[in-house]
This record gives structure tokens, C-alpha cells and sequence, in this order.
């Protein structure tokens, strides 16, 4: 466990491209190419997007989890998720399976809920069985039943699978990756730059002349806990 972890984290910090104006396919710092960003689309009305591809596996992911979402929440910018699990993470996929599950039969804000909890309590995951006794306990303290077989008919599977696959295709190469979509430009955020996303979000505002909030004043978490 303690060398997954190790390997997450060694992914989740690899700088990834930030550019403004270029074209798809631009290298980053790490000399990681972004391929496709067209594919990242605005969503209707929204003059600001912020994409993350994620893994419930991944520490850095937990890291920026209240990062991302403190930032999008104070912004009032939609958030675009995707999963992103990673073929070395044993149990990841099958965690995302299930937060799709609970997105698609209950609600995004419960699903939100069991990703929060799932990062907070990586440490106590080292395996399938792990993940099955863990969502068994979270399911039944919040008053859900547990379906014997969950997502029966794959359709939850597809849908991460497909995140997957848009990950791929716009050459996607660590967790979490972060992206900060405009009308004019996008901004990828490495994960050893995180807590600079709501400067990221104020300069995309700036950029399409949207009212811009006062910025939050927070502490500077460090990176290594």
C-alpha cells in the first residue's frame, strides 16, 4: 500500500502543461503534450469551466478534492469531473463505479459526499475487499440499501470508462489533473501548483469580463501532510 501510495503521489505532483491561446497539442514543462482540448467544452451559459480528472485512489487527488470544490463553490464556476482511475490502483475503478452508481440513482450531492469520504479514508483501503466492507458500512449510515449486485447492467462501468477514454484522448498523463476552461483560453493547474487555483479561476474571469468576486482569504495548505 505504502508503494501505491508513493506512486500516486509521485504522478499526482508531475507539472502538466499551463498555456493561453495555443493550440491543442501545445508541450508542457514536464514535456507531457495536452492533446485535443476542444473536447473540454463550456458548459451552456458558462463563460468559465473547471475539468478534473480524478482518482479515488490517488492521495493527490484527496488532497485537491476540498481544494477544487472550495474553489468552484466560491466562484460560483461549474465543475466538470471525470474519472480517471488508473489500471495500477486495485480497488479505483470499482470506487468510481459505485460513486456513479449513487450520482445516477440518488443524487450528485450524495455522490459528492462518498467521494469526500472515500478520500478522507484512503488509509483504510488497501484492497477490493477493503472498498466492499467500507461501502457496505457508508451505504448503511446513510440510509441506502446496498444492491446485491451493483450496477448490474454495466451502464455505471461505461460511463467511467468513457471519462477514461476522453482522458486518453486528450493525452491525460497524472491525477489529478486540473483544467481551467474559457471562453478565450484554458490553464491546466499541476497538482505542486493546486493551491493556486483561485488565481487561475480570477485570470479566466478577468479574461471574458465576468464579475470576478473578491478572492478568498484561506490558509496555504503544504503539499505533504
Amino acid at each position: 500500500m505504502k508503494r501505491l501510495i508513493a506512486t500516486a503521489v509521485l504522478l499526482g505532483s508531475s507539472a502538466l502543461a499551463s498555456a493561453q491561446n495555443t493550440p491543442a497539442g501545445i508541450k508542457g514543462n514536464a514535456g507531457e503534450p495536452f492533446q485535443n482540448i476542444s473536447l473540454l467544452k463550456l458548459p451552456a451559459g458558462a463563460k468559465v469551466a473547471v475539468y478534473e480528472f480524478e482518482d479515488m485512489e490517488c492521495p493527490g487527488c484527496a488532497y485537491a478534492f476540498p481544494i477544487v470544490h472550495a474553489a468552484t463553490a466560491h466562484y460560483n464556476v461549474p465543475l466538470v469531473r471525470h474519472d480517471f482511475p488508473w489500471p495500477s490502483h486495485p480497488w479505483s475503478l470499482d470506487a468510481a463505479i459505485t460513486a456513479r452508481f449513487i450520482q445516477d440513482q440518488y443524487s450528485p450531492q450524495l455522490a459528492d459526499t462518498f467521494r469526500r469520504d472515500i478520500f478522507a479514508n484512503q488509509n483504510r483501503i488497501a484492497n477490493k475487499d477493503d472498498l466492499t466492507r467500507y461501502t457496505r458500512t457508508w451505504f448503511a449510515s446513510h440510509n441506502r440499501n446496498l444492491p446485491f449486485v451493483l450496477d448490474a447492467q454495466g451502464i455505471c462501468r461505461n460511463e467511467v470508462l468513457s471519462d477514461h477514454a476522453l482522458g486518453d484522448r486528450i493525452n491525460v498523463r497524472s491525477t489529478p489533473c486540473v483544467i481551467v476552461i474559457s471562453q478565450k483560453s484554458w490553464v491546466s493547474v499541476s497538482f505542486a501548483n493546486i493551491n493556486q487555483l483561485d488565481h487561475t479561476i480570477d485570470m479566466a474571469l478577468a479574461d471574458t469580463a465576468a464579475p470576478v468576486p473578491t478572492p478568498r482569504r484561506r490558509t496555504q495548505q503544504p503539499l505533504h501532510q
